[in-house]
């Protein structure tokens, strides 16, 4: 079962603007390279640098609790740390997320930004060692199936931008919710090989537009009254590591046995 890579995107502050590149070099036990490595703490979330360790999307600014952070378009520069930030309505920003004094800036064009819907101070956090803010603990690299995408927007009767999904790969050329029976099984993308973890759950983070900001599509319940479950998307865990780029074949399981010849044939 072959598909191609129609799009990769990297997601460096969680919750903010996904940035597409033209290839990413996976490797095991980590996600793709500046992924969720930054996250804002929406009032104290209980998060220790020295040990990090999982804690629940609901700690941290994200589109599931603030559809207005879809406003904000953010880049960041990984050579260089600098994060800047446009939103409409607000004044440009830029600073360094690497220095005590950039982290603090963001944090208050934040604050300004999403005024009273926030819970309490807003803090930049930073990842570190191999830990990332994943929205599941073993969540490491994300794929979103198109044509599974394309199948939900017929259901709904709306065109539903797959960047809903907040995924790392983007495969096109599989049969529609055929991922989801492939938990466990090899995947093989671009020159990277990989195991199929589980499905991925979807929660109200999907029913945010990212261009307009509006929550104005119930994605969940639609999966739900239409599928009899809440997923969309695989969860994949590198096992040897390789270069995936634009384009790549992303080829899974046969879902069935092939044919065999009659053995008098």
């Amino acid at each position: 079962m072959t598909g191609h890579v129609a799009a990769i995107y990297r997601h460096p502050v969680k919750g903010f603007t996904p940035e597409r590149l033209d290839h990413v070099d996976l490797t095991p036990g980590a996600g793709v390279p500046c992924d969720r490595i930054f996250a804002v703490e929406n009032g104290p979330s209980g998060y220790d640098p020295a040990a990090p360790a999982f804690l629940p999307k609901t700690k941290f600014t994200v589109l599931m609790n603030l559809a207005k952070v879809a406003a904000a378009r953010t880049r960041y520069d990984d050579t260089t740390g600098a994060l800047t930030a446009e939103a409409p309505g607000a004044p440009a920003f830029s600073g360094s997320l690497k220095t005590p004094a950039g982290r603090e800036s963001f944090a208050a064009w934040l604050t300004d930004l999403l005024g009273d819907d926030i819970r309490g101070p807003l803090n930049v956090v930073e990842a570190t060692g191999a830990f990332r803010f994943f929205d599941h603990p073993k969540g490491e690299v994300s794929i979103i199936n198109l044509a599974s995408v394309r199948d939900l927007s017929a259901k709904m009767g709306v065109e539903i931008d797959p960047l809903r999904f907040r995924a790392n790969l983007y495969v096109d050329g599989w049969p529609a919710w055929i991922e989801n029976g492939w938990s466990g099984k090899p995947l093989m993308a671009g020159f990277a090989r990989a195991s199929v973890f589980k499905p991925i759950v979807r929660c109200a983070a999907t029913h945010v537009d990212p261009t307009t900001a509006e929550r104005d599509l119930d994605v969940v319940k639609a999966l739900f009254d239409n599928y009899g479950h809440m997923n969309c998307g695989i969860y994949v865990h590198i096992t040897s590591a390789g270069r995936v780029a634009l384009g790549d074949a992303v080829t899974a399981p046969a879902t069935e046995a092939p044919a065999r010849e009659p053995e008098w044939a």
